[in-house]
């Protein structure tokens, strides 16, 4: 597969996501605040696509991590709005996914597979030579805050029906979710230096983001939500658990390519 082919295989993966939300949408038998805001996130989703061409087409080598965690978690997000939460998901949005999830799966495929893509996305050197898996954990974890932080603004909803009892709980959430965004932050930039210290942040992060989201999920979502919101994240972090713990012991700080 060409190049050119495969921006338009981007493309059109990110026009079916956002046709496959509105069709979801439309055909919602009922339109609450929680499908509002997993609408709204899918649509944000959708415009990664764009930012996922620009690092192929620029040769970034993190495009085949990012295009990994953005179609998996793709495939998650639109599985939200399609299937209801009760009875059965209209046919015009089965159908949708189901190209959508065949999308989705071609440009990992091509991303990892593609002869073409090995020589382009190393023409661009980056400063430090990193390892791949390295570029995983990195892209993983920082998927962990915009995980955590949708369901939590999903429940929100559940203060607006009389739970009152859940506000601090939602709270915590909230609060959880934008702190482990910057620690994230803070993190990944040594790990991509080759601080062993970074790596075992990342697995305590890692931990601590599963031992919030899952049980709050459950409560606040129930099982629909556990499923739904828990499982990405569940993926999100066993891939970073596998790029840190992949690193062997001989990883030591990455080597900095000299100027000219």
């Amino acid at each position: 597969m060409t190049l050119r082919t495969f921006t338009w295989l981007l493309a059109a993966t990110a026009a079916c996501t956002v046709a496959v939300e509105v069709v979801s949408l439309w055909y919602a038998p009922e339109v609450g605040f929680g499908l509002v805001v997993r609408t709204g996130w899918a649509l944000l989703r959708s415009l990664a696509f764009l930012v996922l061409i620009w690092q192929v087409r620029n040769g970034r080598a993190g495009a085949r991590p990012f295009g990994l965690i953005l179609a998996v978690t793709t495939i998650f997000s639109v599985a939200r709005l399609v299937v209801p939460r009760h009875g059965l998901p209209a046919w015009p949005g089965i159908v949708g996914f189901a190209v959508l999830t065949l999308l989705c799966l071609s440009v990992v495929a091509v991303l990892y597979r593609s002869s073409v893509l090995d020589t382009h996305l190393v023409r661009r050197p980056a400063r430090r030579s990193v390892p791949a898996r390295i570029l995983t954990a990195r892209v993983a974890a920082l998927s962990y805050a915009p995980l955590m932080l949708v369901p939590a603004l999903v429940a929100v909803g559940a203060v607006f029906h009389g739970r009152l009892a859940t506000v601090p709980a939602v709270v915590a959430w909230l609060v959880v979710g934008f702190v482990v965004s910057y620690v994230v932050l803070f993190t990944t930039y040594f790990l991509l230096r080759g601080h062993r210290w970074a790596r075992t942040l990342v697995l305590v992060l890692s931990g601590l983001v599963l031992a919030v989201q899952l049980p709050l999920c459950w409560w606040l979502l129930g099982l629909d939500g556990l499923v739904r919101d828990g499982t990405p994240l569940v993926v999100a972090v066993a891939l970073a658990v596998w790029g840190v713990t992949r690193s062997t012991s001989e990883d030591g700080p990455p080597m900095v390519r000299q100027g000219r």
